[in-house]
């Protein structure tokens, strides 16, 4: 930081001289930029602002009433200050530069010692190569460290960590929507950095360079390219709690935000870094280590979901054929670029709604959210316009996504807790048959879901095979009627009458077949614990197989 006027008179050459302020000593901290010894009183033109002038006052001493005249030339000039050294008795040019001085925007200073021009010039203009030098170094500095973040194609979380250390205040990067992307705090709380976060940017003007607006005076640069801004940096702090260099800072602000942009040109995706800055929230709340629910709201908050009543899990999951396995693309940057396109009409549809949501992928074929809702009345609607959303764009055709939702919560983090609990619904739910069913909740998949999950386990298909091995042989041979006399007679829970009095077939040769169902299988079919067992292997195998 260049020296100012006061830090210089604090020098011992000028101590050892009892200088006096006789006016202007509101300008005492305005930084001295070089020092300018003169004896003539039309310096001004010889000027360019930010000078210190020292001067013998020997002109004055000849015409005193020019004092006034000589100190103004030098305020139009933009002089840091004036300092006179008047040696000996000389009244008249005290008394006049006095009188002069009073009204003087500059800080004028009288000497009454004989003071080393030349030693001070040394000194100050040491000082000041210093601060350039010093100055030269820290830009050099931030150039190396954010020309490296730009080669390794940083995340925007490190570029906004390396500005906010070398600012040494809090950082934060939004969107042209005023949402958080990333930020990085210093010395305060998320809570407290991000609180309201939204109303207090849209009452902080956008300057078209990087300068401090809005009533907070946060120090802001534009981030984006030409005409394709996209966003800025934030320091939300006012000058008067900021004790960083103003200059540096906005050095680093600046460079931090073309650091941003060229890693945001290489990867072209206008709305990757909000989907990234939400998939990254959204994995911090699934497991929170100590994060508060205040602190999550704040952090939820700046990214748009408001704080609410009631907050909804939801899972979409790469639909499934009936029965069977997952289709999952070929190309795995197709299936990437499939849950981008369902983030973006996942999005288009909560603005239509009553809600606000996070979203992002979870993991691959899943895309998680946590919606936030102001009333209960308003969950099956809103649901059903995300299940549109996520819909196939033919009518004939399958869902492309399976939903899955948890259950309603009061408070955010229990509702990111509830994501696992719907993605088990979401999974469940895409091995059942066409229900004609917009989204499930775990009331539709209960039993045959958690079967659905665990028909790879060997366990399971032992299990299967154990109980189900005579009529499967039977089948195998060609009668497979057996085993669907089997489902059937499960299905109506063991009552034979209702059997017969479907059509199926005639009362005695139902009973006859059914008794032969017993003998192949080795159990009594009204034995409740055995047609449990049946039935659990008979969904079991029909889920495996299908």
């Amino acid at each position: 930081m260049l020296p100012s006027v006061r830090a210089i008179l604090d020098l011992p050459v000028f101590r050892a001289a009892s200088p006096s302020v006789l006016g202007g000593s509101q300008g005492l901290d305005t930084a001295v930029r070089w020092v300018h010894v003169s004896e003539i009183l039309d310096v001004g033109p010889l000027l360019s602002g930010g000078e210190l002038v020292l001067t013998t006052g020997l002109e004055l001493e000849k015409t005193p009433e020019e004092s006034a005249s000589f100190i103004r030339s030098l305020e139009s000039a933009g002089a840091a200050g004036l300092i006179v050294e008047l040696v000996g008795q000389r009244p008249r040019s005290r008394k006049a530069l006095e009188k002069a001085a009073r009204s003087a925007s500059i800080p004028v200073v009288v000497v009454e010692q004989r003071v080393r021009f030349v030693q001070v010039t040394e000194i100050v203009h040491r000082m000041i190569v210093a601060e350039q030098l010093e100055r030269v170094e820290r830009a050099r500095d931030v150039h190396e460290a954010f020309t490296v973040l730009s080669l390794e194609s940083a995340d925007t979380q490190r570029v906004v960590e390396q500005a906010a250390t070398m600012i040494g205040a809090s950082v934060v990067l939004e969107d042209l929507s005023h949402l958080v992307l990333a930020y990085a705090g210093q010395r305060v709380s998320t809570t407290d950095l991000l609180h309201d976060w939204e109303r207090r940017s849209r009452t902080t003007p956008f300057p078209a360079h990087t300068a401090r607006s809005g009533p907070e005076q946060w120090l802001q640069a534009a981030v984006g390219v030409r005409q394709q801004v996209w966003g800025r940096l934030v320091v939300p702090m006012p000058p008067a709690a900021f004790d960083a260099d103003e200059d540096m800072a906005i050095m680093v602000l600046e460079r931090a935000a073309q650091t941003l942009a060229i890693n945001r040109l290489a990867d072209r995706d206008q709305r990757e870094l909000s989907h990234h800055a939400q998939a990254g929230l959204l994995n911090a709340l699934r497991q929170p280590r100590g994060l508060s629910e205040a602190e999550a709201l704040a952090r939820a908050g700046s990214l748009g979901l408001k704080r609410s009543s009631y907050y909804v899990p939801i899972v979409f999951s790469t639909a499934l054929p009936a029965w069977g396995s997952p289709i999952l693309p070929g190309d795995p940057f197709a299936g990437q670029q499939d849950e981008r396109e369902l983030l973006e009409r996942l999005a288009k549809s909560v603005r239509s709604s009553a809600g606000t949501a996070l979203a992002a992928s979870i993991q691959s074929g899943s895309v998680g959210m946590i919606l936030s809702l102001p009333a209960r009345q308003q969950e099956d609607p809103t649901l059903q316009i995300l299940a549109e959303a996520a819909g196939s764009a033919e009518e004939a055709a399958p869902p492309a996504w399976i939903i899955g939702v948890g259950r309603m919560k009061a408070t955010l983090l229990e509702a990111a807790a509830g994501i696992d609990e719907a993605a088990h619904v979401a999974e469940s739910a895409a091995t059942l048959r066409d229900t004609g069913k917009p989204y499930f909740r775990a009331t539709d998949v209960r039993l045959r879901g958690l079967l659905a999950l665990l028909r790879k386990d060997p366990r399971v298909q032992q299990f299967v095979e154990s109980e189900l091995s005579a009529v499967l042989q039977a089948e195998a041979e060609g009668k497979g009627e057996y085993l669907e006399l089997l489902g059937l007679y499960l299905g109506s829970a063991g009552n034979k009458a209702a059997m017969a009095r479907s059509g199926y077939l005639s009362r005695p040769t139902l009973y006859a077949r059914l008794s032969k169902l017993e003998e192949l299988l080795g159990v009594d079919l009204e034995d409740a614990e055995s047609r449990t067992s049946l039935h659990v292997a008979l969904l079991a195998h029909l889920i495996r197989g299908q």
